[in-house]
């Protein structure tokens, strides 16, 4: 019969990574909707200075990605945007006003969740977008490629 020594700073190290297992599991839960989200005078909020945001409407290279342009009416826009995104894994569609639209993913393991909005500009006929991570500092480039998988899947060039 085998035996396993198991002294005190074996069960301590233990303890500690199953405390942080728990704590990275349980932290997405109290990550909140972020007040002040939706569009004030035409203009998403802006990204905070961590890395785990991006928009159409950042200034900056390290949070910019390029607004959708669409062809066709409003509406056709709109509806073919609803569609992509209600076909992706792990989304709910929070708000559908005139010209916004905000949907939360939720990360598969983790279930973190990140706020993603989508404003109608119909005078220059683009869909401005914001993808922002509710918790933590860097997304490692998640929601940039949320963004351009998005941008890929209503037949749109980068």
């Amino acid at each position: 019969m085998m035996t396993v020594q198991c002294d005190e700073t074996m069960l301590a190290t233990h303890g500690v990574a199953l405390i942080v297992a728990v704590a990275l599991f349980l932290l997405p839960c109290c990550g909140k909707r972020p007040e002040g989200l939706g569009v004030v005078d035409g203009r998403l909020t802006p990204c905070p200075s961590s890395p785990n945001c991006v928009s159409s409407q950042s200034q900056d290279a390290d949070h910019h990605v390029k607004p959708f342009q669409y062809k066709g009416s409003f509406i056709e826009a709109k509806a073919r945007l609803l569609q992509v995104i209600e076909g992706m894994a792990r989304v709910r569609v929070r708000a559908v006003e005139d010209d916004y639209v905000r949907a939360e993913f939720t990360s598969r393991v983790f279930r973190f969740v990140d706020d993603v909005e989508f404003y109608f500009d119909r005078d220059h006929k683009v869909v401005h977008v914001r993808s922002a991570s509710r918790v933590g500092y860097s997304d490692l480039g998640v929601n940039r490629r949320r963004v351009e998988k998005i941008r890929q899947a209503l037949g749109l060039d980068k």
